[in-house]
């Protein structure tokens, strides 16, 4: 049986310089190895703390749109007891009222 670059030592028997070739190039390797998986440990711990970051804003938001909500539904409930009664007239004026405060705030950040 044949071995490449191995020299001319007998079965089982290596020449040093066949030898140190591969075990320098395996260190190579291994080097490039090394590298490859520090870098990727590297990656994987930015994404996760970037996802901790991401997930605790998500709760933030979570938490302000609960209460953004029950504002909401406290004051919607003021409109529908409003239009109930008899002022229908103070409801509309109300409600124009609101209107064009949306409107002048649109064209003022409109045209900054």
């Amino acid at each position: 049986m044949r071995r490449a670059n191995l020299g001319e030592g007998g079965p089982g028997q290596y020449v040093s310089s066949g030898y140190s070739v591969y075990e320098e190039e395996n260190e190579h390797l291994q080097e490039g190895l090394r590298a490859k998986v520090t870098a990727l440990k590297s990656l994987t711990i930015d994404i996760g703390s970037e996802v901790k970051y991401q997930n605790k804003m998500l709760e933030d938001m979570d938490s302000d749109f609960d209460s953004t909500g029950g504002l909401l539904g406290a004051t919607i409930g003021r409109v529908k007891q409003l239009s109930r009664g008899s002022q229908g007239k103070l409801l509309c004026y109300m409600l124009l009222f609101c209107l064009f405060v949306f409107l002048v705030l649109y064209w003022y950040l409109r045209l900054r």
